[in-house]
């Protein structure tokens, strides 16, 4: 039995060696080391790539010969716009520039005083307007038209009614002129593709002291001129005080 095991031993360790020579002769060990040096992992490019210094120059464009000398096209869309101006007729008259010697101020401040009016007052005053729309003379169009917060103060822009504006005001922006009761002149810009009152317009409320529930009545008498008729909502406090007297 020992004898056996001694053989196999043998017999095994000079397989190793004929192996192992055969190998060699081959050149496999050579060959294997390559392998794994070829397939290594190799170190991340970031790591070991320096940062680039990258110069700017101006080139000339190929073009073709045909339009090398005419000049590059602008795709661009290009709009033009028509800015009104109001004259300054006076310059007294900072706010509303309607050539009177009056002078209006108003500030910021105010807008912490703002005074609502109420439901019943504000339904008071366009009731008044619409009676007195009917009864203006002269077949001229009009349209009543509330006084809110952002028309009297703020912002001061006055929106107008859409129909009526695409009926009978210009298709572009310019000048209307507001003439009150009096007879005077207030000239605002118009912007037709909004159609509302611009500048000018904080001049016209500031000077006959429009506020909130108001109501004012509009008749164009021409084709860029309003005459402007005033409802005070006020004036619903008072009757209802003449009311309680009369009672």
């Amino acid at each position: 039995m020992v004898v056996s095991k001694q053989n196999y031993e043998d017999l095994r360790k000079q397989r190793l060696e004929e192996n192992k020579r055969r190998m060699e002769e081959l050149h496999l060990p050579q060959l294997t080391q390559a392998l794994k040096t070829a397939h290594s992992p190799k170190p991340s490019p970031m790591k070991r790539t320096k940062p680039r210094v990258i110069g700017t120059e101006m080139v000339e464009v190929r073009r073709s010969s045909r339009v090398a000398n005419k000049p590059a096209p602008v795709y661009k869309e290009i709009v033009v716009y028509e800015r009104v101006v109001l004259p300054r007729r006076n310059a007294e008259c900072l706010d509303c520039m309607c050539g009177s010697s009056r002078r209006y101020s108003y500030s910021r401040r105010d807008l912490a005083n703002r005074v609502y009016a109420s439901d019943e007052a504000r339904e008071y005053a366009i009731n008044k307007a619409e009676e007195l729309e009917v009864k203006l003379e002269g077949g001229y169009p009009s349209f009543v038209k509330p006084m809110l917060q952002s028309h009297v103060t703020g912002g001061f822009w006055l929106g107008l009614p859409g129909h009526f504006c695409r009926k009978h005001l210009p298709k572009k922006d310019g000048t209307v002129t507001l003439i009150d009761e009096e007879g005077e002149e207030y000239p605002t810009v118009y912007l037709s593709h909004k159609a509302g009152l611009s500048g000018g317009w904080r001049g016209f409320s500031i000077s006959h002291g429009l506020v909130d529930g108001d109501a004012l009545v509009f008749q164009l008498t021409k084709s860029t001129e309003f005459k402007v008729y005033i409802i005070r909502c006020k004036d619903y406090e008072k009757g209802e005080k003449d009311d309680a007297s009369d009672a």
